[in-house]
């Protein structure tokens, strides 16, 4: 890797690329320090981001902008979830099904009916927290310029509006960045900006640990708890990246074939199907189903004991929210795998090119072979994702509670992170390919 950054940083256009990724990144960076006038931030803080789950998913994702009732408090979220429904919606919905399959004129429409569906979600979003931060006394009546009780109501109003208005601004501008580092830089702008973002809410919790130093009545504990911190998630990086590479080889050997005076064919090869081919897709989705009703009931019926009633019983503190989640895990991750891997259009492409799996027909036992190998291998990358995404999760809460650093990693972050990281060197070798024409790996 060290080696790929040497190189990239010698080549110009490359190095242009890179630069400009670096400078997107920062100017999203400086927008998630400038906070929206009207809050109180020390109240959201204080009241939001440790006992609110739905807060704390936002949270993490975002690197502490919502904690800051900064203007990129929403982030990319409202964009990714655009996204998710964008798919799913195009595997039900004929028409935008095949939209998608015009080329390039048609992913263009569908971009741009995904950025319609992400503002409106931001609207939603927005209004949402305004209302629960409002309820909660973290919005400051701006524009008074009157005593009476009826300008604080009307002043109260606006405020709210401005601060919706902002927060639905700085959530497209994110957008933006995301979309013109793709273009622009290297790697996907939408992944690089939760990279960062989760890295800088590790940075934060680090901080927050070594703050704790001078205060605290045995510093020695303390640094040992740190480090044992470090520790941890560099094992659960080795452990992500491990089975992020792992794949299972399915053997394809091909039939020689007399083309004029030529043959062809002859060789043998293989399918290389990943363990966790959903990547953090299954835990996107099942968060977002455990994560939207508490949405929904904070907004229209704050404060109420349905409110209470879910957050006792189905929150992340619950002692049912594990069992839950491993199931919606479970199951997101067999329908995600649907999508991704179609035994049948497999089986056709090995038939169509001559190719068979030895010791299997062509046909309907070869497409049964694969529907067996892909339901074994999601069921293992299902356990896996549910390993990660709790295991680590009680591992901080129950070590490190006590140094700031319970919800320092999400497990939607650690496999963020790893993906990321391991898509931005296969882009950069990509880019540098292109140009040397060899790679720089050994």
């Amino acid at each position: 890797m060290f080696e790929t950054l040497k190189s990239a940083f010698t080549t110009k256009e490359v190095r242009t690329k890179i630069l400009m990724t670096l400078f997107m990144l920062l100017v999203y960076r400086i927008g998630s320090y400038i906070p929206i006038p009207g809050l109180d931030v020390a109240f959201i803080q204080q009241n939001f981001t440790d006992e609110n789950s739905f807060f704390q998913l936002m949270n993490a994702v975002n690197g502490q902008a919502l904690a800051n009732g900064t203007i990129f408090a929403l982030g990319i979220l409202p964009f990714i979830n655009a996204f998710i429904i964008m798919q799913l919606i195009t595997l039900i919905v004929p028409k935008l099904d095949a939209m998608s399959k015009e080329g390039e004129e048609g992913r263009r429409k569908l971009t741009q009916i995904t950025r319609y569906v992400a503002i409106g979600l931001g609207i939603v979003q927005a209004i949402g927290i305004v209302v629960s931060w409002s309820n909660s006394g973290a919005v400051n009546p701006l524009f008074l310029g009157l005593e009476a009780e009826g300008a604080v109501n009307t002043a109260m109003f606006f405020s709210q509006m401005f601060i919706v208005i902002m927060l639905v601004g700085g959530s497209t501008f994110v957008m933006w960045i995301g979309e013109r580092i793709t273009e622009y830089g290297i790697g996907n702008g939408t992944s690089l900006i939760i990279f960062v973002g989760i890295l800088s809410s590790i940075t934060s919790a680090l901080l927050n640990g070594f703050s704790t130093l001078p205060a605290a009545d045995d510093a020695t504990a303390v640094i040992i708890q740190i480090i044992g911190f470090i520790i941890i998630v560099c094992l659960v990086f080795f452990f992500i990246v491990y089975v992020d590479l792992a794949v299972r080889k399915v053997n394809v050997q091909y039939a020689k074939q007399v083309k004029g005076n030529k043959m062809y064919g002859g060789q043998s090869t293989h399918i290389p199907i990943k363990i966790n081919a959903s990547g953090v897709m299954p835990i996107i989705f099942a968060s977002s189903f455990m994560m939207f009703p508490q949405m929904v009931i904070s907004l229209f019926w704050p404060g109420s004991d349905a409110e209470v009633w879910f957050t006792q019983n189905m929150g992340m503190n619950a002692p049912w929210y594990p069992i839950i989640m491993a199931g919606l895990i479970l199951f997101f991750a067999y329908f995600y795998a649907q999508i991704q891997f179609d035994p049948e259009d497999v089986a056709r492409n090995i038939q169509q090119y001559g190719g068979f799996i030895p010791g299997i027909r062509p046909g309907k036992p070869t497409v049964d072979h694969l529907k067996k190998i892909n339901n074994r291998i999601t069921f293992f990358g299902a356990i896996f994702l549910s390993i990660v995404m709790l295991v680590p999760t009680i591992i901080f809460q129950t070590l490190f509670s006590g140094i700031g650093m319970s919800n320092a990693f999400s497990a939607t972050g650690l496999l963020i992170v790893v993906s990321v990281a391991l898509e931005f060197n296969k882009q950069l070798e990509a880019q540098l390919m292109m140009r040397h024409y060899k790679g720089f790996l050994k």
